[in-house]
């Protein structure tokens, strides 16, 4: 059994791997014959002996690996690849030139599980592995999709929840499933039965306003106008001052450029220190952020926000009509 798992939502992706689990056998015997290995580092005839290596008191020796495809991926420039990065990531297959005729003839007891996160179409070993594979991919929830696992998260722990108080979760959170499960299970304590409204919601995500702006420069970096804007005017409204909005939108743009120059030879946690950042939740939104910008992009947001900046301190415009300007520029550019 082959399976590939990619993408974004890594919260569902990591449900997926605990349900083919579970339909492997008992979790205990299992848990012996699991191994996890760095896809990175590692080499064909690691991985041929992790998947050939004989079960113990068990049907299958689960191996998952992460981040093998990712190696593979052609450098991107901010949404396409070009013919000849693909190329040249076809030319770095090297060995796992030969994984395709391996997996054709693994042994039966081997279940193989290859994850990852966003990964290219145009990625070369993905294609070759495609037509050998169970694959499924998890793109990042957005909109009424985000919106309509809210609903089912807080229906499965028998709860229930207002329409207002599923909008501003999902602006105030976006994506990312694993802060948002722990928001809805706080929410329900917090409700104590009764459906959770939207003043609960103001009142228990205690980073909402930090939350606020990583969603509002999420909005910016993928176009979203119309969202950046409704997102800006619920800062206004919080009384949150311009000048504030325009520095925190200011320092995310610098800790994307610096996560983007800080390249993929550091670990987690190299990257979370270089950054100064003490929260994951921090540093997942400007790793994934960073993954969208090339340095191109970054250079046009910054001169944008220059003329943001002295437009306000030179009275040109007011300061809600300048950031309303900003935002028009950076979702457009």
């Amino acid at each position: 059994m082959f399976y590939i798992l990619y993408g974004q939502d890594d919260f569902s992706l990591s449900q997926a791997v605990e349900k083919i689990k579970a339909d492997l056998g008992e979790p205990q015997m299992l848990a012996v014959n699991t191994t996890r290995l760095d896809g990175q580092k590692l080499t064909l005839s690691e991985l041929k002996e992790s998947c050939g290596t004989a079960p113990f008191l068990s049907s299958y020796r689960l191996v998952i690996v992460d981040g093998l495809l990712k190696r593979f991926d052609p450098q991107p420039g901010k949404r396409r690849f070009s013919k000849r990065a693909a190329t040249k990531s076809t030319n770095k297959l090297g060995e796992w030139e030969g994984l395709a005729p391996y997996i054709k003839q693994m042994a039966s007891t081997a279940v193989l599980i290859l994850v990852d996160g966003k990964i290219s179409d145009y990625n070369p070993l993905l294609r070759k592995l495609l037509p050998l594979a169970k694959v499924k991919t998890f793109p990042l929830l957005r909109g009424g999709r985000l919106a309509a696992w809210i609903r089912q998260r807080v229906a499965e722990e028998g709860g229930g929840i207002a329409p207002e108080a599923v909008n501003l979760l999902a602006e105030l959170i976006g994506g990312n499933l694993w802060t948002m499960n722990n928001e809805v299970l706080k929410l329900l304590l917090y409700a104590q039965g009764r459906p959770i409204n939207e003043d609960d919601v103001r009142q228990l995500v205690g980073y909402a306003r930090e939350a606020n702006i990583f969603v509002l420069v999420d909005a910016i970096v993928e176009g979203q106008t119309e969202i950046a804007q409704r997102i800006l005017h619920r800062l206004y409204q919080e009384g949150i001052a311009a000048t504030y909005i325009l520095a925190m939108i200011t320092r995310q743009f610098r800790l994307i450029a610096q996560a983007r120059e800080l390249g993929s030879g550091l670990s987690r946690q190299q990257i979370q220190d270089k950054l100064g950042l003490t929260s994951n939740y921090a540093l997942d939104k400007t790793l994934s952020q960073a993954r969208l910008y090339d340095f191109e992009h970054i250079r046009t947001a910054y001169n944008k926000l220059l003329e943001a900046d002295l437009a306000i301190k030179t009275g040109k415009y007011n300061d809600q009509l300048a950031l309303e300007l900003l935002v028009a520029e950076l979702t457009t550019s």
